[in-house]
């Protein structure tokens, strides 16, 4: 069973996220440190809920709950995705994501005519870094489900991280990432409204444990911005953030809002 919480009125808004109240005290800190937002599920929730009837549910949790090792396809993914807008009554939707969730929805848009609008957060809609997403996943599997001792990692230190997932959580995102090999992001014609937001400097640069692999996620959109543009997209480029910074809540919610409110309404 997927859970899901509905919360306000308007047009339907399908997001992705964690709608807890906010993580508080020193485990908030943590994520801070990190560059993490605490309240970023909660936030959204809120912030979109004024205008939007949003159906909000944590993908993510569910999958670390009940991996799918073998069947997360990006048809499996978007079937979970429509079964939820079903049980919410949502026959059209709106949807926005951010990452790997970002690149959901464009597998989303190109399955189902359902779509009202698109938002892609931190994931490019051309020239995505499939081949290297791919690799970073099996390297992070092949570490996976070893004893963690729980050392303290400085904030911010990545490559000195324990892998405290299962075989199982990460193998399903080696499927996944399998299966989106052969996909052509330049073959995407779409129709609907789409806004792409990443921050100029997202690009990720992994350690040695991860084969040294570069994850473009932001010079793709900079650099393809016109065409992007003349496929009818909008693009908006948030200076100077990384792939953290640029997925709080307090950066997202002024563009992405507005935007689709400007479209829906």
């Amino acid at each position: 069973m997927i859970d899901f919480e509905v919360h306000g009125d308007g047009p339907d808004l399908l997001l992705p996220v964690n709608p807890a109240a906010p993580v508080e005290g020193p485990a908030a800190d943590q994520i801070r440190a990190w560059g993490g937002d605490p309240g970023l599920g909660h936030t959204l929730v809120d912030g979109f809920s004024k205008r939007f009837r949003v159906i909000a549910f944590d993908y993510e949790s569910f999958l670390q709950a009940h991996p799918k090792p073998s069947t997360l396809t990006p048809s499996v993914l978007v079937d979970d995705f429509l079964a939820v807008a079903d049980a919410a009554g949502a026959s059209s939707f709106a949807y926005y994501g951010y990452s790997w969730l970002g690149m959901a929805g464009l597998q989303l848009a190109v399955r189902t005519d359902r779509l009202t609008a698109l938002v892609m957060g931190g994931f490019p809609p051309l020239d995505g870094p499939y081949d290297a997403m791919l690799a970073v996943t099996a390297a992070t599997h092949a570490e996976a489900g070893q004893p963690v001792s729980g050392a303290v990692v400085e904030p911010g230190d990545w490559d000195s991280t324990e892998i405290a997932l299962t075989k199982d959580q990460t193998q399903q995102f080696l499927t996944l990432y399998q299966a989106l090999q052969g996909f052509d992001d330049r073959a995407v014609q779409l129709s609907i409204p789409r806004l792409c937001v990443v921050g100029s400097a997202d690009n990720i640069q992994y350690g040695e444990r991860w084969g040294n692999t570069l994850v473009n996620i932001g010079t793709p959109v900079l650099e393809n911005r016109a065409e992007l543009e003349q496929r009818g997209w909008t693009v908006e480029i948030l200076d100077n953030l990384d792939h953290m910074q640029a997925m709080h809540a307090a950066q997202i919610l002024p563009v992405v809002e507005p935007w689709l409110a400007d479209r829906l309404l």
